[in-house]
């Protein structure tokens, strides 16, 4: 890895600091190359800071250490991408990022559905709201509502018709994202369940 630390007059690139699970930004810091040695050896995010005038490994008081998974170098060799396993807050204010933002993981529309089911089965208007209707129905029929789904995704399966078997594909998802709630649960339960799987 050729990293270019004499492009800025004091040594340093700036290290943007990835969680390796969610893809959220974590933090920004600066290292020189010492520091990055020095990550590289222990295996924990050392930065060199500019306030300390010194190397600084991150988490050396508080605990809350970046533990290193893999480091990219960007096109001009003068920026690090470090994705890494936080133990704890990164922000020293106590927050999952120094952007003061939960470091939860995000599925794309899927969130954005999961959003969607929370508010309606919160505002529980059951005259608008198929989510609230249904639920307001108890979770036997919205069980029920997921089998049903299920088995028509099957059908169309077996099927030659694509777009009617994406069409109950998105049916059988819905509902199962409204069957999550109903128990409790989040996609966030799923893929914890699923990563346990993977390290068995």
């Amino acid at each position: 890895m050729n990293i270019d630390f004499n492009k800025n007059n004091d040594g340093l690139v700036p290290a943007i600091i990835q969680d390796a699970t969610t893809k959220n930004v974590l933090m920004l810091g600066y290292m020189n190359e010492e520091a990055f040695k020095k990550t590289q050896e222990t295996k924990l995010v050392t930065f060199f800071s500019r306030t300390k005038n010194r190397l600084w490994t991150k988490g050396e008081e508080s605990g809350n250490v970046l533990n290193l998974v893999d480091i990219k170098l960007d096109c001009d060799n003068d920026t690090l991408l470090i994705q890494v396993n936080p133990n704890g807050p990164t922000c020293h204010k106590g927050s999952d990022t120094c952007w003061s933002e939960k470091n939860n993981s995000h599925y794309g529309f899927f969130s954005t559905l999961e959003k969607v089911i929370t508010e309606r089965i919160t505002n529980k208007d059951t005259k608008k709201s198929y989510v609230a209707s249904l639920f307001a129905k108890g979770i036997n029929k919205v069980a029920q509502k997921v089998g049903e789904e299920a088995v028509e995704t099957v059908i169309e399966a077996m099927d030659n018709n694509d777009e009617l078997f994406l069409y109950e594909s998105a049916d059988l998802l819905f509902h199962y994202l409204m069957l999550l709630q109903a128990k409790g649960f989040t996609l966030k339960d799923i893929e914890a369940e699923l990563i346990k799987r993977q390290q068995k």
